[in-house]
């Protein structure tokens, strides 16, 4: 999903960047309410784990790999807000250290890897909490299916910013048919992950997955004092 330099010519590349600068704002002045003492040392935690599983690439089809987005995961966890910071560190740190998508086209990197997966997978992960039960499960389940639909989505924008300033002669029916096919399979993986991680966070601390704060009480550790021994 990362695009090099070049792929998208230079106004579609300023014109991300515009978008991209301006979501990144916003997430920094939504970020002070999201960032607690409990929530703050997570955030970190995410990043450091998108930024690892990013760089683990596992087999699709046709000779294809793909590797976590970790938008919805993030928003999830940390926030909306904090998770498009936690991500956009991420790409900027991959494309400064490892050339891992182009430096003029980190705009358009934080748009289809930070804003769209977090916006589209956190709303979708709260509108399926207002419907299903209150339970882990459903936390879990609901994490599943953001992190599903969050991947076709970033690829669904890519097309659309492509038809409008790509510069590889290819027919943008064929870029749209070979980014969704490959990305529906790629966002399987991206939801098992997302799934296990949350569910993992559930089981320990559910009062830090932040999405799911309102639907479920934390963990309660009841401590039985020794009756006192009878002289």
């Amino acid at each position: 999903m990362h695009v090099p330099d070049g792929f998208i010519d230079a106004p579609g590349s300023i014109a991300a960047g515009v978008v991209a600068v301006a979501g990144v704002g916003v997430a920094l002045r939504g970020a002070r309410h999201e960032l607690d003492d409990r929530i703050a040392p997570l955030a970190g935690l995410t990043a450091a784990f998108v930024f690892a599983a990013q760089m683990l690439n596992f087999p699709v089809a046709a000779g294809t790999s793909g590797h976590l987005l970790g938008g919805a995961l993030a928003a999830i966890l940390v926030g909306p807000y904090a998770g498009v910071l936690a991500v956009s560190v991420v790409l900027l740190l991959q494309a400064l250290l490892f050339a891992d998508g182009g430096l003029t086209a980190i705009g358009v990197n934080i748009i289809l890897m930070a804003l769209v997966p977090v916006i589209v997978g956190y709303l979708l992960f709260r509108l399926l909490l207002r419907v299903l039960p209150k339970s882990r499960a459903s936390v879990s389940g609901a994490a599943f299916a953001a992190a599903f639909v969050s991947v076709p989505a970033s690829a669904l924008a890519f097309t659309l910013v492509y038809a409008a300033d790509g510069t590889a002669d290819v027919s943008i029916g064929k870029v749209a048919a070979a980014m969704l096919g490959v990305h529906v399979l790629i966002g399987i993986g991206e939801a098992l992950i997302t799934a296990v991680t949350v569910s993992s966070v559930l089981a320990v601390r559910p009062d830090l997955v932040y999405g799911a704060r309102d639907r479920l009480r934390p963990v309660e550790l009841r401590v039985t004092r020794p009756s006192a021994s009878k002289a």
